[in-house]
């Protein structure tokens, strides 16, 4: 019982933060179409910085501050790098292959700076513990369980009542028409790169965090175990988002606390387990737990 209340809480606080990274994924395909590589990247840009700087500017002052640089660049990217070559689902294609060059660019420069160190980000958190009933879970996890569900709440809450979220969802729907009555589409989705930024910088804090050693160059490719999560949900669905993270965060703890008992499918199917998952349920609704079938009429 201590094991399965323990893989429980543990999927949780991953399936928390794989919601934080899935949700950028969603919502920059939602306002682009474009199915963002650099997204990793950014993620350990945003972890990077937090830790170079939380010495000087103490924790939140760090996590602050790379939040709005992690934003500023996420949105330069769709700025100056994608819009420069057309808008619309045509150009699409082009600008996701666009995202995997400024993946290799970032991820080249911040593994040089990284190299083989781990770095501290300083948490609050750091090594701690908390015992709840049988099951003993790190106050990082808690954390993380708490700050994504504040975090995922206020964007679904900007998503639902401000003007830009109105934009966001009518623009989602039909380009076209949400042009034709004065929504500036250029501001919507580089609002929506913005806001993924600041959630991958915002979820790398916790990936770095305590029972991980820190932050080292390859943190960032923690951010490929969200992206069967944003496909499982449906890849233009934010509510998909959040069942397809919990899932997959559930799958790989349990995959990881019953290790032995699964040692017949090899000793890194906890690695697999999240894809192995994804397939499945492709196989059953081919478009994600909360996707819509697109109708075409000719």
């Amino acid at each position: 019982m201590n094991a399965f209340l323990t893989s429980l809480l543990n999927g949780l606080s991953l399936g928390a933060v794989h919601a934080l990274v899935a949700l950028g994924f969603v919502v920059i395909f939602k306002a682009s179409g474009v199915l963002n590589f650099a997204h990793g990247s950014l993620l350990l840009l945003g972890g990077y910085l937090t830790a170079v700087w939380h010495a000087h500017l103490g924790f939140a002052g760090a996590l602050a501050a790379a939040v709005l640089v992690t934003a500023s660049v996420a949105g330069a990217v769709d700025r100056f790098l994608l819009q420069r070559g057309g808008a619309g689902s045509h150009a699409a294609p082009a600008q996701t292959i666009v995202t995997i060059g400024v993946d290799v660019l970032l991820l080249t420069d911040l593994s040089r700076r990284i190299g083989g160190d781990l770095l501290p980000l300083g948490d609050p958190w750091a090594d701690s513990v908390t015992r709840i009933g049988p099951v003993t879970v790190a106050d990082s996890r808690l954390a993380a369980i708490v700050v994504s569900c504040l975090v995922i709440g206020a964007v679904f809450a900007a998503f639902r009542y401000t003007a830009w979220g109105l934009s966001l969802r009518a623009a989602a729907e039909d380009a076209e028409a949400a042009a034709l009555m004065g929504i500036r589409l250029s501001r919507v989705r580089t609002g929506a790169w913005c806001l993924a930024g600041a959630l991958a910088a915002t979820a790398a804090v916790f990936l770095a965090a305590f029972p991980a050693p820190g932050l080292e160059r390859t943190t960032g490719q923690l951010a490929l175990a969200a992206f069967p999560a944003a496909i499982l949900g449906g890849l233009a669905s934010p509510v998909g988002a959040l069942a397809g993270s919990l899932l997959i965060g559930l799958t790989e703890a349990f995959a990881a606390g019953y290790q032995s008992e699964l040692h017949v499918l090899g000793d890194g199917f906890g690695d697999v387990a999240p894809y192995a998952v994804m397939v499945v349920v492709l196989i059953v609704r081919p478009h994600g737990l909360f996707g819509r079938k697109g109708a075409v009429r000719v």
